[in-house]
């Protein structure tokens, strides 16, 4: 689906059925150098059981025309805008990566307009290296092979996986490389830098008022488990209802884990939103 968002097109995946909002909603948001394909084996279902689905492409990734935007407040406030022009008053908001730091600046923001919320492979702060920070800028294709290996925690795809044949390392390879070549120049470094730069996490977390849920991978060396414990804290602190699964999976929970990971986002979304206070 096209929207307008902000004077520009912008593209949202809606699982196979032509978005309804009259539907309860739900909006999973991508990492860096990625787009809405990551989510392919969880939108299809939300979009078949009930919810009317959103899997988008950021600015500048793929089928959503850039400029990519340069910091996650933007992106937060680009997905208002996106759901404004969806006609999308409350969704429940899920984001991996990148897309979890976006997913909690929106719903710190727009509390009345976010259901539940989902962190995904996430970290506050979410730091990136030095090294790959010049890696992403000057050899992008070297950044792309890093983070494909640090992304998945075995060589071969478990056995929970779709079926033979489904190359994780591959698919991930290629669709980063895709997401390059549609995309500005230094498309993973703007993304990256956006990750380092933020620094709202814990403020936002003290003003989330829906129930989050934090999907972690037991084996995840880009975010690993600890690195969420702070975001978990705050949250709590704040008084929202909050609660951790953890999956045996590395940072690409779902393609090493798609049926763990849609378990544990589906379930939580199906549960009636906490009132607002």
């Amino acid at each position: 689906m096209i929207v307008t968002v902000q004077g520009r097109p912008a593209y949202a995946y809606t699982g196979g059925k032509p978005f309804d909002a009259r539907l309860p909603s739900a909006v999973f948001i991508h990492g860096a150098e990625h787009d809405h394909s990551v989510w392919a084996l969880q939108s299809r279902y939300f979009a078949h059981h009930g919810f009317g689905m959103l899997a988008v492409d950021l600015p500048g990734h793929c089928r959503s025309s850039g400029p990519a935007l340069t910091s996650v407040t933007a992106m937060a406030g680009w997905l208002a805008a996106l759901l404004d022009a969806a006609g999308v008053q409350r969704a429940f908001v899920a984001g991996h990566s990148m897309g979890s730091l976006i997913a909690l600046d929106f719903a710190g923001r727009y509390p009345h307009r976010t259901t539940h919320l989902a962190l995904l492979a996430t970290a506050m702060p979410m730091a990136v290296s030095d090294g790959l920070l010049d890696a992403a800028l000057h050899r992008e294709p070297d950044a792309i092979s890093m983070v494909n290996q640090w992304s998945h925690s075995t060589l071969a795809a478990k056995p929970s996986c779709p079926g033979p044949g489904f190359w994780l390392h591959g698919m991930n390879q290629r669709l980063m490389e895709r997401v390059s070549a549609s995309g500005e120049a230094q498309l993973f470094h703007t993304d990256f830098t956006a990750c380092n730069d933020y620094a709202d996490g814990l403020a936002r977390a003290a003003q989330v008022r829906c129930a989050t849920r934090l999907i972690v991978g037991r084996r995840d060396a880009m975010t690993p488990p600890r690195a969420a414990k702070a975001l978990a804290d705050a949250l709590a602190q704040a008084g929202a209802s909050v609660d951790t699964v953890t999956l045996d999976a590395g940072h690409a929970l779902m393609t090493e884990q798609p049926d763990a990971t849609l378990d544990a986002l589906f379930s939580f979304a199906s549960k009636p939103p906490l009132e607002a206070r």
